[in-house]
């Protein structure tokens, strides 16, 4: 055996256990390991350069999740028939373990840094996504990497009244509540999720029950890192430094940044002022100067922005804007504004601004989704859009990037908890930012909320979104909890924590932190402050609509849904699909039909009435079943010499015997009827054959006898 094979092992709590190995697979990365629950099985690798390159003050940082389609014995879709692009499932998964190891790194650390994670078998009962995290930190604590974690992720989720920790799948659905939460074993980095209109207190508790196994897998790592050998990490050297140039910086233009800063200027003449005191300072440094120093003079003063905006938040109170904490900025709404969408919004709050539309579509514009561990269909999709010109840029279009679906996704987890149960609608929501400061994702959330009441959707109850923010000064202890952030007090701020609900309570949120050391009383506090912010939202959301229109607008489609037993969905389909697909092009509507709780459910869309009812009358027509003492307009198909076969529905067939035909008495069939005439008859009995009795007679008038004749005469 040409490998040194290390295992960790520990329990969730409740009899499950995860395994860590490594020293097996891929050993030529920095790091590597296998994390495995059950049959689930997941391979992170982490490659870091030794070097930075020069003029580099970031963390090139990139994580990629992929699912491998072997993992769960399928073969990929499409023309390729191979992994392709990750799918946005995938990136969803990529951008919580990103957010999650991020802060976690030097803040000087600058070398470009890969982290990879492969699901390579799949439990379909274990979701792979609640391990990636752990997953990748643990590959990263194998290496010499320099790090400041470990971390973990764990799924947390409230079902059947009680907190469980990465819950199997089967049990996903009875959750009220479900997050996914990251930290250290000091404090929490990361959260996401949806619940089901909770209090902060129970979203509180859940995160602290979430923490507590995370402090577990942590220990793990370290454990796990020490029989490595692992714990001394990598030397780097990737900034220059330059203390009497910083000194030089902050003496010359920190207060002129705190004044522009405290002058309650616009976003644009804010970003002009602050330029041109950098210009300014940088002219004194004299012609020539070379790259290091110009770069070097741009980071020290990018420093000043960042203590002097804080220091104005902590000392004064007051925020660039000239807000206070808790003040949220001015708000207009309007619905309607576009004449052709089947819904539309504005919603604008200070300078974030979505122009939002709602489509319906039917059950054949659900999207197909066709993942390794997740495939079927989805009939709710929210697409959000940030183009370059809403934050004022010009820049070349390169299509959705990882942060419009992380944002998209989190709007959609909002709006999805208020949907009605009972909608026949594929529902398309598209939010188009046209002005960014502070917080798109949750302007698409207010503006998503508008145009589905604009459409006519029974929503069950609003739902607004705010971005909160904190600023905090460990030596002194200060801290200001911020109610609808700004741009830069987002890049500036210590968290950006965003949270969405109804009257009731929370339904998503999202949360980031850049610091360690965020006390739970301040996590309360922060709930506490968005839900009154939240309200506040909420009620300038109702003064432009208070509750979802009564219909959908003239030109929006309908669906009529029919319930038909299922022994009749083969006559409806046809041969083929003949009988279906002539219908839909006769009567010019969508039908489409399934079998769903031993029932056939037929659903008809079209954009106008008429349409549908030509559908319906047609589907009715075939599926409905014959009832003694009915009438039908029947139509002769055959001829014999005791009577006429006559089809009262589409390949229903009832003897009509030649002494049902009239009162007076037939010798024979001869000139009584032609094959296709149209006869109006009686459905008499169904017999144990189920063979049809008809009568013509019983619908004419009978004949006064002889005798009642002679008395009348």
């Amino acid at each position: 055996m040409s490998y040194n094979l290390i295992k960790k092992s520990f329990d969730l709590g409740d009899g499950r256990t995860i395994e860590i190995e490594t020293g097996k697979l891929a050993k030529q990365a920095d790091g590597s390991v296998v994390v495995k629950m059950g049959d689930t099985m997941l391979l992170a690798t982490v490659v870091s350069n030794i070097g930075a390159k020069p003029g580099t003050d970031f963390l090139p940082l990139s994580v990629d999740y992929q699912e491998k389609y072997a993992s769960t014995g399928r073969i990929p879709g499409g023309f390729l028939r191979r992994e392709a692009r990750l799918s946005d499932y995938e990136v969803l998964i990529s951008r919580l373990v990103d957010r999650a190891l991020r802060p976690m790194f030097p803040e000087d650390y600058h070398s470009d840094t890969q982290v990879m994670i492969s699901l390579i078998s799949a439990d379909k009962n274990i979701m792979p996504d609640c391990l990636a995290g752990l997953a990748a930190s643990a590959a990263i604590a194998v290496s010499d990497i320099p790090f400041n974690g470990p971390i973990s992720e764990v799924r947390v989720a409230k079902i059947d009244g009680k907190l469980i920790i990465n819950p199997y799948l089967s049990d996903l659905e009875r959750a009220r509540l479900e997050f996914m939460v990251a930290g250290t074993d000091k404090d929490i980095v990361m959260v996401e999720g949806e619940c089901n209109e909770i209090s902060e207190e129970e979203m509180v508790e859940a995160i602290e029950f979430a923490h507590k196994a995370i402090v577990i897998q942590v220990q793990a790592q370290k454990e796990l890192a020490e029989l490595v050998g692992k714990t001394v990490k990598r030397e780097y050297s990737h900034e220059a430094h330059n203390l009497d140039l910083r000194a030089q910086v902050f003496a010359a233009t920190y207060d002129k940044v705190y004044a522009v800063a405290k002058s309650n200027s616009g976003k644009q003449q804010r970003g002009d002022d602050f330029g041109a005191i950098l210009i300014d300072f940088i002219d004194t440094l004299g012609e020539g100067i070379d790259d290091e120093t110009g770069f070097l003079a741009k980071k020290y003063f990018h420093d000043v922005q960042y203590d002097a905006i804080r220091n104005l938040v902590l000392n004064e109170g007051i925020r660039l804007d000239g807000r206070d904490a808790r003040t949220v900025r001015p708000i207009w709404s309007e619905v309607g504004y576009l004449p052709s969408a089947h819904g539309s919004s504005i919603f604008t709050r200070g300078e974030t601004q979505s122009l939002t539309t709602v489509t319906l579509g039917a059950k054949s514009d659900e999207q197909m989704i066709d993942g390794a561990f997740f495939n079927g269909y989805q009939k709710f999709l929210l697409h959000y859009n940030f183009p370059a010109f809403s934050t004022g840029e010009a820049r070349p279009n390169r299509g959705v990037g990882r942060r419009e679906i992380g944002h998209g996704n989190l709007a959609m987890r909002s709006l999805k908890k208020v949907l009605p149960d009972d909608s026949p609608y594929t529902i398309r929501v598209v939010s188009d930012i046209l002005e960014s400061n502070g917080s798109s994702s949750m302007a698409t959330v207010c503006a998503g909320t508008l145009a589905l009441m604009d459409a006519g959707i029974q929503i069950k109850a609003p739902v607004s979104g705010i971005a909160m923010g904190l600023i905090t000064d460990e030596k002194t202890g200060k801290y200001a909890i911020l109610s609808d952030i700004l741009g830069d007090e987002d890049h500036l701020g210590d968290m950006d924590f965003k949270v969405t609900g109804t009257e009731k309570g929370i339904v998503a949120c999202q949360m980031d932190l850049k610091i360690n050391g965020l006390k739970w009383e301040v996590l309360t506090a922060a709930l506490k402050q968005a839900n009154e912010a939240r309200l506040h939202i909420l009620n300038e959301m109702k003064k432009t609509i208070a509750a979802p229109a009564e219909d959908f607008k003239p030109h929006a489609p309908r669906i009529v849904t029919l319930k038909i037993d299922k022994e009749y969905i083969g006559a409806v389909i046809g041969p083929g699909g003949k009988i279906i697909q002539e219908m839909q092009r006769e009567t010019g509507a969508t039908i489409s039909i399934e079998e769903k709780d031993n029932q056939g459910i037929v659903e008809i869309f079209a954009d106008n009435k008429e349409a549908i009812d030509k559908a319906v009358n047609r589907i009715k027509a075939i599926a409905a079943k014959p009832e003694v003492g009915e009438i039908y307009e029947g139509k002769v198909k055959s001829i014999m010499p005791f009577g006429a076969f006559v089809e009262i529905m589409p390949g229903k067939d009832g003897l009509l015997h030649i002494s049902e035909i009239d009162w007076k008495r037939f010798e024979t069939m001869d000139g009584i009827f032609n094959v296709g005439d149209e006869v109006r008859v009686k459905l008499l009995d169904i017999d144990k054959q189920g063979k049809f009795k008809l009568s013509r007679k019983a619908l004419l008038p009978r004949p006064p006898k002889p005798e009642d004749a002679v008395d009348q005469a």
